[in-house]
């Protein structure tokens, strides 16, 4: 690894990543016309948005940077698959890992691990379902849409905050720092679907302004330390596929657990390789 990314990995271990993100929130929510007009305009152009696709084309018109981060998109530019036997793309991204979960074990990286008991903050019941399913984790860049939507049909049964680190999580980071995602803040949102159980885990990350669901509004940052659990199984909270369920305020990463079944995954995934909201991703056999 050559000493520039050394340093960039060393410097995440030193840096005070939440003090860092919290600034970086409240920047984000600024909403004084010329600060916010030109901080939209660099990002945009630094990061080549594609604004084609957006509800509201105009940088200009945003309130405030996070409102322009989470923009809505004209839907007919994300068509959601509808083969009622599959899994659709939850989010736009590049795929950072797919395939099986053996023994309860996720491949994060080359020579780099971690288990859904720790990713799920021990819940070995949780665990349990995904002992020997199938997963994948996609990787939202800073160009990227950043709401999150519905794989598939789902009645919520609960979610769980996971306080933690901020590392970054882009691929560097990932390549580099072991167990990652079990590592970083998180919220876990559980599903029973037509497959069986589904957990949609959406990581945090330096930066990361807030973590939101369509439920519960903002999840985090909060002041809490430990973790917590919400009950919603007797709440009927039913999500369609393609439905939206959560977003991001600046990027992160969204991992995708299903529970044991004989999955196929589509030829169009490619590990590295950028998938888009609505695209079949795996289908049950």
């Amino acid at each position: 690894m050559r000493l520039a990314d050394n340093l960039k990995i060393f410097l995440q271990y030193i840096l005070p990543k939440h003090g860092v993100s919290l600034l970086a929130g409240k920047l984000a929510e600024v909403r004084t016309p010329w600060f916010k007009n030109q901080f939209i305009k660099r990002f945009a152009k630094a990061y080549k948005i594609d604004m084609g696709i957006a509800v509201e084309p105009e940088l200009t018109n945003y309130a405030c940077f996070n409102d322009f981060f989470t923009r809505a998109i004209n839907f007919d530019s994300r068509p959601i698959n509808t083969d009622k036997n599959s899994f659709c793309s939850p989010v736009d991204g590049a795929m950072s890992q797919f395939g099986p979960i053996e023994s309860g074990r996720i491949i994060q990286a080359k020579q780099h691990h971690y288990s859904a008991l720790e990713l799920l903050a021990g819940d070995e019941k949780q665990a349990q379902y995904f002992s020997n399913g199938e997963f994948c984790t996609i990787y939202l860049a800073p160009k990227d849409y950043h709401r999150i939507h519905m794989p598939c049909d789902g009645a919520l049964i609960s979610m769980t905050h996971v306080p933690g680190q901020l590392f970054s999580v882009n691929p560097l980071t990932a390549q580099n720092v072991p167990k990652l995602f079990a590592r970083n803040e998180r919220v876990v949102s559980l599903f029973e679907t037509p497959f069986g159980k589904m957990a949609l885990v959406a990581v945090g990350a330096t930066i990361v302004g807030s973590i939101e669901t369509s439920w519960a509004g903002n999840i985090t940052p909060p002041s809490r330390k430990a973790v917590k659990q919400w009950d919603y199984s007797d709440n009927k909270i039913n999500l369609k596929k393609g439905e939206e369920m959560g977003r991001f305020k600046l990027g992160s990463t969204v991992i995708l657990l299903m529970e044991n079944k004989n999955w196929q995954w589509d030829q169009s995934v490619k590990l590295a390789g950028d998938v888009i909201l609505g695209q079949k991703l795996v289908s049950s056999t």
